[in-house]
């Protein structure tokens, strides 16, 4: 695969725009734009936020706390797990 960067259309709320991307992220690139178009249809849709360029910031902090209630979560879990693993090794520990 080449990352030689190649110009990518993606439409994003009926605008079109051209991102440079390597081909090996073109996928990638394509499925970002898909999402972020679906959240800004959607906050545009409730009809309480007006302008494309607020529909913007409140699709990006909705993905942001989205994407960061997801890390907490994961490291949460990381916690959780960890803490198993230690009770197994001290269960399974021969006893001194």
């Amino acid at each position: 695969m080449s990352d030689t960067a190649t110009t990518v259309e993606v439409k994003i709320l009926d605008k079109e725009y051209l991102v440079a991307c390597p081909e090996a992220q073109r996928q990638a690139l394509m499925e970002a734009a898909g999402h972020l178009d679906r959240k800004m249809r959607e906050i545009r849709s409730s009809g309480k936020v007006f302008g494309t360029e607020r529909i913007a910031v409140m699709a990006a902090l909705n993905i942001t706390h989205e994407l960061l209630h997801h890390d907490s979560l994961s490291d949460a879990s990381s916690r959780i797990l960890e803490a198993m693993s230690d009770k197994l090794d001290e269960a399974l520990s021969p006893a001194e």
